[in-house]
């Protein structure tokens, strides 16, 4: 079996990775293990600093040399002290922006059994995937608005990092009740896996590699 160390920010991700993507890998003999990174020697979760999150990232590839380590950070906030971040190309294409990260961040990191990842531009993208899912859980009036904010870019991923129109942003503006840790995962299941990787390249082509491995 291969095992693959999956660094996450957040309880979403965490329960997402549990409830979502270790059963599909299980069939494939891959078995993921989501580690919630620190920020302290108390506290958990978040990624506020870069300084903080290598030396997690390094002790586990040294440690488990036989296993495999990778990340489901968010590309929106991340931290100014994060591989790349003062040498981005000037492009209005995610894709090109989150893969110079990620090269950087896996030059910067400088294992064989490392495979970075950052999510476009945060997990709460994935849920534009299928909005109508939203309906199950909140007025189906939030529907039109979520479809009506997905129709207006090529695809989940392209939905923009600014501070007040980013997914999570969205979202929490019609559905003020959204609790990402309770709603995230819940609503993810609903989508579907398969959905999801159809409409998020980005994310797809991260589980293509964990598929290849």
């Amino acid at each position: 079996m291969i095992r693959v160390h999956v660094f996450v920010e957040g309880q979403t991700e965490e329960t997402f990775v549990k409830e979502v993507l270790c059963e599909y890998f299980q069939e494939k003999d891959i078995y993921l293990n989501p580690i919630l990174v620190r920020t302290s020697s108390i506290g958990k979760g978040g990624v506020v600093s870069y300084a903080k999150i290598k030396p997690q990232l390094d002790r586990k590839c040294r440690e488990d040399k036989t296993a495999f380590v990778t990340t489901m950070f968010d590309l929106y906030g991340l931290p100014n002290d994060f591989p790349g971040s003062d040498s981005l190309p000037k492009t209005s294409d995610p894709f090109q922006k989150v893969e110079y990260l990620e090269q950087k961040m896996g030059q910067d990191i400088g294992h064989t059994n490392f495979i970075p990842n950052l999510l476009v531009h945060e997990f709460e993208a994935l849920l534009y995937s299928q909005p109508q899912v939203f309906a199950e859980w909140f007025d189906a009036s939030v529907v039109s608005i979520l479809q009506g904010d997905r129709n207006q870019f090529i695809s989940p991923e392209h939905i923009n990092d600014n501070p007040l129109t980013a997914p999570s942003k969205r979202i929490l503006k019609c559905c003020q009740e959204y609790d990402k840790v309770l709603h995230g995962s819940l609503l993810a299941i609903e989508i579907g896996l398969d959905t999801i990787r159809q409409q998020c390249q980005h994310f797809h082509q991260w589980l293509l590699n964990l598929e290849n491995i």
